[in-house]
């Protein structure tokens, strides 16, 4: 039920999803009137329906998503995923009401302080870069990076072939005397880490290197990384732009646009930020996916798909292992030092 788009973009998804996964199943979650318009899905044999009694919209307040609007789809649907009716729940609605409600309900996982979000941005190697936290967490402790970089770590080595993934800590230097306190202390948590084995950290990185491609998972605050998200989301509404300009110009113009276009048509979906939707929730004890509001039926049917993936790859218990190893390493290594003093 939510999104910018609605319907119009989640069944449509939700279509196309079904058509490339053929051993998937969905249950849809909505008002008893959007049922009509899922006549097909759920006569497919592959989707099932859940009544809501409510929907949260995108201007309702954290307190009005927790307290008055219980019986809302989004609400149903993560308490879906505690009782076990589903692996992942996955919405297009407000951000801040779905963190707090798969919160509420699912709570955090032991030795997590506060859950991330956590996506892939394209970089120049033709990859992704994974990036958290995306906006939930404004201020942090380097204890809540360092479990960041934990959990952005379980993402990416159960969704990748990449077992052992590189781990940037975003800072205005590479340097290691540059920084606040906190990017400091985080980075010695994360050097001791990965002495342990505990985590694969590269080191300080900048801005551009998450689109170079330079580490595989980059750890920063919220705040910083909403701001690299949505510069990331219009640097290639630009592109796309500058695209369709070039095309309409002059009749030059056009003849070269039209030559150059398989390379521009390539470098346009490289770039595509609808290819990557699908943000994680991060920490919780449960999987819930955020897919962007904005999103068309091709960026939810991604978004569908990178939660499935997620959840054939037992993402939770991914967390959970690294989670335990690191935290019991790192209360071992200050009891030692403890001793010692």
């Amino acid at each position: 039920m939510g999104g910018d788009a609605g319907l119009a973009a989640t069944l449509p998804g939700c279509r196309t999803f079904l058509a490339e996964r053929p051993d998937a199943r969905l249950l849809l979650v909505g008002l008893p009137q959007a049922r009509a318009q899922c006549a097909d899905l759920l006569a497919s044999g592959r989707c099932d329906w859940l009544d809501a009694a409510d929907v949260i919209e995108m201007d309702d307040s954290i307190e009005t998503a927790l307290r008055r609007k219980k019986d809302a789809s989004m609400r149903v649907a993560i308490n879906a995923v505690k009782s076990g009716l589903a692996d992942v729940a996955v919405s297009s609605g407000n951000t801040g009401a779905l963190m707090a409600v798969a919160r509420y309900v699912l709570k955090t996982m032991d030795g997590i302080d506060r859950p991330a979000i956590a996506t892939q941005l394209p970089n120049a190697r033709g990859q992704a870069t994974t990036v958290l936290d995306l906006g939930a967490n404004v201020d942090c402790t380097a204890e809540h990076l360092f479990q960041f970089a934990v959990m952005g770590s379980a993402l990416v080595a159960a969704t990748s072939p990449n077992g052992n993934p590189s781990v940037g800590l975003l800072n205005v230097g590479e340097e290691a005397i540059k920084g606040s306190e906190t990017i400091k202390e985080t980075a010695v948590l994360l050097r001791a880490a990965a002495a342990a084995g505990y985590v694969n950290f590269y080191g300080n990185v900048e801005g551009n290197d998450i689109f170079k491609g330079t580490v595989d998972i980059v750890v920063c605050d919220g705040f910083v990384g909403n701001v690299t998200l949505k510069a990331s989301e219009g640097l290639a509404a630009m592109i796309a732009g500058f695209i369709r300009a070039e095309f309409s110009r002059n009749i030059f113009t056009k003849i070269s646009a039209i030559l150059a276009y398989p390379v521009l048509k390539a470098f346009k979906s490289r770039v595509d930020h609808r290819r990557y939707n699908g943000a994680a929730l991060l920490g919780l004890r449960g999987l819930v996916f955020k897919s962007h509001g904005s999103a068309d039926a091709y960026g939810f049917g991604c978004a569908l798909n990178r939660a499935y993936d997620a959840a054939q790859h037992q993402l939770i218990e991914g967390v959970r292992i690294r989670i335990e190893t690191a935290l019991a390493g790192q209360m071992a290594k200050n009891a030692e030092a403890a001793e010692t003093a």
